[in-house]
């Protein structure tokens, strides 16, 4: 009844999650559309007034006339409208996720003796270290000279999260390493609205109301972590659906596989925010970030491929496929079954994981492509519950790849 209940509570909170992250993710896209496709007020009135750009909009029927001022209006409105409870309900359903099914069960999705054989505490404790370090790192560098050079910042960043790539991956299963990965970044972007975009708007509404010329470095450092945020978005989006595709956080080397799907990301967007400032460049826009964004998906897909996914020291033995099937029959019985049967027996399943069953030789059969590419990447079992061997690895690998006989 415990497992059911954690179903669901999953279900619920993934629900939520996906709800209220698609109105954060969609608010952020938008204003940074807006911010750069705004335009030198044409009316003499509205520059007078303190308006630094301006933009009309026709959707759904009705037409729009947004107005930015360079620091503040002279007035403050009655009603002034907030966007920071769509971060914060993100990253608290985000952080029930992560406690539910990371943290509370990490012997299953966090940790994987193969990798690092740590403690059920200690996978925990180096999890909230990297979450809580990587904000603290971040925000440190954004407090020094380099974050008046993008360029500079950028190149930092990018050594700082591939070296967490790397150390993440060499401490939990791939499946728990993007998702931490993914959290740090998420946990950083949060922590931007919280503790410098929302404190630097909060003072700004502050010095109208009390007669004061407000600051416009406020804005300036408010404009620089939501640019941060907008070219992370792309990679915590990989990382949280990561888990359906274990080709990739189950790859050999899967900390390079992370760096590269997430640098594409960064370049695809990078692209997109240029070409919101097209109307600077005569309506041109270099393709050049995307380009080298879908060169860059495409060169890990071609490494990816079957027949180049083998763990390194598993290597598909000539036994005879059908001579193998008996055998494999065994395997999958003592190391697959347990969670992929219409009941499994495996504490914290109530279901077969993505309605997959292994119960039957017609079963095993209609899955053996599926069946290779989960042990070839190592991503099943998940976290070696069941305790497969490497030579029953290159057992099921020889049959699969000659013929997966009966």
């Amino acid at each position: 009844m415990t497992d059911y209940i954690i179903d669901w509570l999953s279900l619920l909170g993934r629900w939520f999650h996906l709800i209220v992250g698609i109105a954060w993710i969609g608010s952020s896209f938008y204003f940074v559309w807006l911010d750069n496709h705004l335009r030198p007020p044409e009316d003499p009135e509205l520059a007078r007034k303190g308006v630094g750009g301006e933009l009309w909009a026709v959707h759904g029927g009705g037409f729009y006339n947004a107005h930015k001022y360079r620091v503040a209006p002279d007035h403050l409105p009655a009603h002034l409208h907030w966007f920071y409870w769509e971060a914060y309900s993100t990253f608290l359903s985000g952080l029930f996720l992560l406690c539910l099914m990371y943290f509370a069960q990490a012997q299953i999705y966090l940790i994987d003796p193969s990798v690092a054989a740590l403690s059920k505490p200690a996978a925990i404790a180096i999890a909230v270290s990297f979450l809580v370090g990587g904000w603290l790192i971040y925000d440190g560098l954004c407090r020094t000279a380099l974050a008046r050079n993008g360029a500079a910042l950028g190149c930092v960043l990018f050594v700082l999260l591939s070296a967490a790539a790397w150390g993440l991956c060499h401490l939990f299963s791939g499946r728990g390493a993007f998702i931490q990965f993914g959290a740090m970044l998420g946990t950083i972007m949060v922590a931007n609205v919280f503790f410098v975009i929302i404190p630097g708007q909060r003072e700004m509404v502050r010095a109208k109301r009390e007669g004061r010329e407000p600051d416009p470095e406020h804005g300036i450092r408010g404009k620089l972590r939501s640019t941060h945020n907008t070219y992370f978005t792309l990679p915590v989006l990989f990382t949280m659906i990561s888990h359906h595709y274990a080709m990739t956080y189950g790859a050999p080397y899967n900390w390079l596989v992370l760096i590269a799907i997430s640098m594409a990301g960064v370049l695809i967007r990078v692209y997109f925010v240029s070409r919101h400032k097209a109307h600077e460049r005569g309506g041109r826009t270099s393709p050049v970030p995307a380009v080298l964004g879908v060169i860059t998906l495409a060169a890990v897909a071609f490494v990816l491929a079957p027949g180049r996914t083998n763990a390194p020291g598993i290597a598909a033995t000539d036994s005879g496929g059908a001579r193998q099937f008996a055998r494999v029959q065994a395997i999958v019985a003592q190391r697959c079954v347990p969670c992929h049967a219409a009941k499994p027996t495996q504490p914290g399943f109530v279901a077969p994981p993505g309605n997959v069953l292994l119960d039957s030789p017609e079963h095993i059969l209609i899955r053996a492509a599926q069946i290779r590419q989960q042990v070839a990447t190592r991503a099943m079992p998940i976290g070696n519950l069941t305790g497969i061997t490497e030579e029953e690895r290159a057992t099921m690998l020889a049959w699969a790849e000659h013929g997966a006989a009966p």
